[in-house]
């Protein structure tokens, strides 16, 4: 196998037959659609998809509130539902993150499941990254002209460096324009338990990044983490505005579908 340059993940030989998705806790419980259509385009590209049911959590939560333990414990239980040596795809450069660059550490060298917990974070890719980077999806627009503004979550765009993969996947529908945020590098304030614990600090945190979206002038948000989504949603619905987000993925099926 080649390495990716900037990523260091696996670049299978040939185009993956197969990929495990996992689908994460908040597309579970607030945004089901999300991960249905992310298969649903994976499919689409003739990939087979595998979700194992007794998935859950990745264990940031926990890990990101100070409890190592609790977090290990909840990984431990995922990692063992990859078994086999395909690609592992995740709709949240938040969770995918986690996955690959902190279960290793989470682990440690001397843990039973060190190995293999090495080896699945190499196949861990965030979904717009497998989309451009694995699949080199070429996508042909079915919609009506719109205009877009693209919010990335910190993780996706400091941790797993995949923003530009969202911008390229838009970038690819032609008629959308994509319109750009004054404050398109700042968080929007959610961070996990950040937002529980800080509530001030987040709420003025997704004031701004609200302030800026609604200045692009676009007629839709999209981003690829649902996190900052239900965060930047629920203070423009609390401010009374049209303008609502949704998943990337969800945004894209509905532009490759034929009009009614």
């Amino acid at each position: 196998m080649n390495l990716s340059p900037e990523h260091g993940n696996p670049c299978p030989a040939a185009r993956p037959h197969t990929v495990y998705f996992f689908g994460t806790c908040l597309i579970d419980l607030f945004d089901p659609r999300a991960g249905i259509s992310a298969m649903d385009i994976l499919e689409q590209e003739g990939v087979r998809v595998v979700f194992p049911e007794a998935q859950s959590c990745c264990g940031q939560p926990a890990y990101t509130s100070g409890y190592p333990a609790e977090a290990l414990a909840v990984a431990e239980q995922q990692v063992r539902l990859f078994t086999e040596d395909w690609p592992i795809v995740v709709p949240s450069g938040s969770c995918a993150g986690m996955m690959k660059h902190h279960w290793p550490r989470l682990f440690g060298a001397d843990h039973p499941l060190a190995s293999q917990v090495a080896a699945v974070a190499t196949r861990v890719y965030e979904f717009t990254e497998f989309l451009v980077k694995i699949l080199n999806v070429k996508l042909e627009d079915k919609g009506q002209p719109t205009k877009v503004v693209l919010h990335t979550s910190c993780s996706a765009r400091r941790e797993m460096g995949v923003h530009l993969t969202s911008k390229a996947l838009l970038g690819q529908l032609a008629q959308v324009e994509v319109v750009q945020q004054e404050r398109e590098a700042e968080c929007c304030g959610f961070g996990g338990a950040f937002s529980v614990r800080h509530p001030e600090l987040s709420a003025a945190m997704a004031g701004d990044k609200a302030q800026a979206l609604l200045a692009s002038g676009a007629e839709q948000l999209v981003s690829a983490d649902c996190g900052c989504l239900a965060n930047i949603n629920g203070t423009l619905a609390k401010s009374g505005k049209s303008l609502k987000g949704q998943h990337i993925a969800t945004f894209l099926k509905s532009r490759l579908e034929p009009q009614a």
